[in-house]
Protein backbone atom coordinates (compact mmCIF):
# COMPACT_ATOMS: atom_id res chain seq x y z
CA UNK A 1 0.00 0.00 0.00
CA UNK A 2 1.45 3.57 -0.63
CA UNK A 3 0.84 6.42 1.66
CA UNK A 4 1.28 9.69 0.26
CA UNK A 5 2.86 12.43 2.96
CA UNK A 6 2.96 16.42 2.93
CA UNK A 7 6.04 18.12 3.93
CA UNK A 8 8.62 15.08 4.02
CA UNK A 9 11.68 17.79 2.36
CA UNK A 10 14.76 16.32 3.20
CA UNK A 11 17.00 12.76 3.94
CA UNK A 12 15.38 13.79 7.42
CA UNK A 13 12.19 13.72 7.03
CA UNK A 14 12.52 10.12 5.57
CA UNK A 15 14.15 9.40 9.01
CA UNK A 16 11.30 10.36 11.21
CA UNK A 17 8.43 9.16 8.84
CA UNK A 18 10.39 5.81 9.10
CA UNK A 19 10.85 6.35 12.85
CA UNK A 20 7.12 6.95 12.84
CA UNK A 21 6.02 3.90 11.41
CA UNK A 22 8.25 1.34 13.58
CA UNK A 23 6.68 3.65 16.69
CA UNK A 24 3.11 2.52 15.49
CA UNK A 25 4.08 -0.81 13.83
CA UNK A 26 3.33 -0.20 10.63
CA UNK A 27 6.04 -2.58 8.29
CA UNK A 28 7.22 -0.73 5.41
CA UNK A 29 9.26 -1.49 2.05
CA UNK A 30 10.24 1.42 0.79
CA UNK A 31 10.26 5.46 2.44
CA UNK A 32 11.38 8.42 -0.61
CA UNK A 33 9.96 11.85 -0.28
CA UNK A 34 6.44 12.40 0.38
CA UNK A 35 5.64 8.58 0.07
CA UNK A 36 5.57 5.07 2.08
CA UNK A 37 5.46 2.01 0.66
CA UNK A 38 4.08 -0.33 3.58
CA UNK A 39 4.12 -4.58 3.32
CA UNK A 40 0.78 -4.33 3.97
CA UNK A 41 -1.97 -2.42 4.70
CA UNK A 42 -1.91 -0.88 7.99
CA UNK A 43 -5.14 -1.66 10.26
CA UNK A 44 -7.67 1.73 11.35
CA UNK A 45 -5.61 1.61 15.04
CA UNK A 46 -2.37 2.02 13.66
CA UNK A 47 -2.54 4.42 10.70
CA UNK A 48 -4.67 6.63 13.09
CA UNK A 49 -2.16 6.63 15.00
CA UNK A 50 0.69 7.15 12.45
CA UNK A 51 -1.74 10.31 11.41
CA UNK A 52 -1.67 11.85 14.77
CA UNK A 53 2.21 10.72 14.97
CA UNK A 54 2.71 12.87 11.82
CA UNK A 55 0.47 15.71 12.98
CA UNK A 56 2.83 15.98 15.78
CA UNK A 57 5.67 16.14 13.60
CA UNK A 58 4.31 18.51 10.72
CA UNK A 59 3.53 15.73 7.99
CA UNK A 60 0.28 14.90 6.88
CA UNK A 61 -0.55 11.97 4.89
CA UNK A 62 -2.51 13.18 1.65
CA UNK A 63 -5.99 11.81 0.20
CA UNK A 64 -6.32 13.62 -2.67
CA UNK A 65 -4.88 12.95 -6.03
CA UNK A 66 -4.40 16.27 -7.04
CA UNK A 67 -2.61 17.62 -3.63
CA UNK A 68 -0.29 14.19 -3.64
CA UNK A 69 0.79 15.33 -7.14
CA UNK A 70 1.64 18.52 -6.41
CA UNK A 71 3.51 17.75 -3.37
CA UNK A 72 5.12 15.52 -5.29
CA UNK A 73 6.17 18.69 -7.90
CA UNK A 74 7.51 20.20 -4.83
CA UNK A 75 9.65 17.38 -3.54
CA UNK A 76 11.15 16.74 -7.22
CA UNK A 77 11.94 20.56 -7.20
CA UNK A 78 13.36 21.00 -3.52
CA UNK A 79 15.47 17.37 -4.48
CA UNK A 80 16.81 19.55 -7.61
CA UNK A 81 17.83 22.44 -6.27
CA UNK A 82 19.25 21.01 -2.25
CA UNK A 83 21.33 18.46 -4.12
CA UNK A 84 22.36 21.38 -6.97
CA UNK A 85 21.55 18.46 -9.49
CA UNK A 86 23.05 19.32 -12.49
CA UNK A 87 20.26 17.51 -14.64
CA UNK A 88 18.24 21.36 -13.18
CA UNK A 89 21.02 23.34 -15.03
CA UNK A 90 20.97 21.69 -17.99
CA UNK A 91 17.46 20.77 -18.78
CA UNK A 92 14.29 22.36 -19.00
CA UNK A 93 12.37 22.49 -15.36
CA UNK A 94 8.96 21.47 -17.38
CA UNK A 95 10.46 18.60 -19.15
CA UNK A 96 11.70 17.76 -15.83
CA UNK A 97 8.40 17.71 -14.23
CA UNK A 98 6.87 16.27 -17.11
CA UNK A 99 9.19 12.99 -17.53
CA UNK A 100 9.28 12.04 -13.73
CA UNK A 101 5.20 12.98 -13.64
CA UNK A 102 3.92 11.46 -16.85
CA UNK A 103 1.82 14.27 -17.12
CA UNK A 104 2.08 17.16 -19.50
CA UNK A 105 3.56 20.66 -18.30
CA UNK A 106 0.55 22.77 -18.90
CA UNK A 107 -1.60 20.31 -17.05
CA UNK A 108 0.60 20.39 -14.29
CA UNK A 109 1.71 24.31 -14.01
CA UNK A 110 -1.94 24.46 -14.10
CA UNK A 111 -3.07 22.24 -11.08
CA UNK A 112 -0.17 23.42 -9.40
CA UNK A 113 -1.53 27.02 -9.43
CA UNK A 114 -4.60 26.56 -8.87
CA UNK A 115 -3.76 24.33 -5.10
CA UNK A 116 -0.54 26.42 -4.06
CA UNK A 117 -1.90 30.10 -5.34
CA UNK A 118 1.55 30.77 -6.85
CA UNK A 119 2.80 29.32 -10.35
CA UNK A 120 5.97 26.58 -10.69
CA UNK A 121 8.41 29.18 -11.98
CA UNK A 122 7.68 31.22 -8.39
CA UNK A 123 7.67 28.12 -6.24
CA UNK A 124 11.25 27.06 -8.04
CA UNK A 125 12.70 31.17 -7.33
CA UNK A 126 11.74 31.44 -3.78
CA UNK A 127 13.24 27.77 -3.32
CA UNK A 128 16.37 28.77 -5.20
CA UNK A 129 16.59 31.88 -2.79
CA UNK A 130 16.42 29.89 0.11
CA UNK A 131 19.07 27.79 -0.89
CA UNK A 132 21.07 30.79 -1.60
CA UNK A 133 20.27 32.79 1.65
CA UNK A 134 21.82 28.82 3.26
CA UNK A 135 24.89 29.07 1.42
CA UNK A 136 25.50 32.90 2.53
CA UNK A 137 24.68 31.82 6.10
CA UNK A 138 27.09 29.39 6.19
CA UNK A 139 29.92 31.58 4.79
CA UNK A 140 32.03 29.40 3.23
CA UNK A 141 31.50 30.52 -0.36
CA UNK A 142 31.62 34.26 -1.72
CA UNK A 143 28.63 35.34 -3.99
CA UNK A 144 30.24 34.81 -7.57
CA UNK A 145 30.54 31.24 -6.43
CA UNK A 146 27.21 30.90 -5.18
CA UNK A 147 25.82 32.36 -8.07
CA UNK A 148 27.63 29.70 -10.32
CA UNK A 149 26.45 26.74 -8.23
CA UNK A 150 22.96 28.05 -8.39
CA UNK A 151 23.15 28.42 -12.24
CA UNK A 152 22.76 31.73 -12.39
CA UNK A 153 24.18 33.58 -15.53
CA UNK A 154 25.78 35.94 -12.99
CA UNK A 155 25.96 37.62 -9.57
CA UNK A 156 23.95 41.22 -11.27
CA UNK A 157 20.90 38.27 -12.04
CA UNK A 158 21.16 36.78 -8.94
CA UNK A 159 21.11 39.88 -6.88
CA UNK A 160 18.82 41.14 -8.22
CA UNK A 161 16.36 38.07 -7.76
CA UNK A 162 17.53 37.81 -4.71
CA UNK A 163 16.39 41.77 -3.73
CA UNK A 164 13.34 41.00 -5.78
CA UNK A 165 11.97 38.34 -3.14
CA UNK A 166 13.43 39.51 0.09
CA UNK A 167 14.07 43.12 -0.26
CA UNK A 168 17.59 42.82 0.58
CA UNK A 169 20.80 42.43 -1.56
CA UNK A 170 22.34 38.95 -0.87
CA UNK A 171 25.32 41.60 1.25
CA UNK A 172 22.38 42.95 3.41
CA UNK A 173 21.30 39.81 4.14
CA UNK A 174 24.30 38.77 5.12
CA UNK A 175 25.10 41.86 7.31
CA UNK A 176 21.69 41.81 9.14
CA UNK A 177 22.08 37.69 9.84
CA UNK A 178 18.87 37.52 7.90
CA UNK A 179 16.06 34.70 8.75
CA UNK A 180 15.61 31.72 6.83
CA UNK A 181 12.28 29.67 6.15
CA UNK A 182 11.71 25.81 6.71
CA UNK A 183 11.20 24.30 3.09
CA UNK A 184 7.72 23.19 3.22
CA UNK A 185 6.71 26.71 4.04
CA UNK A 186 8.44 28.35 1.45
CA UNK A 187 5.11 29.94 -0.20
Amino acid sequence: MKLLIKNMVCDRCIKVVGQLLDNTDISYKNIKLGEVETMYEPSETQLSAFKKLLSENGFEILDDKRSALVESLKNIIIQLIQKNSEEFFTHKLSSILEDATGYDYHFLSTLFSSVEGVTIERYTILQRIEKVKELLTYDEMNLSDIAFAMGYSSVAHLSAQFKKMTGFTPTEFKKIGGQRKPLDNII
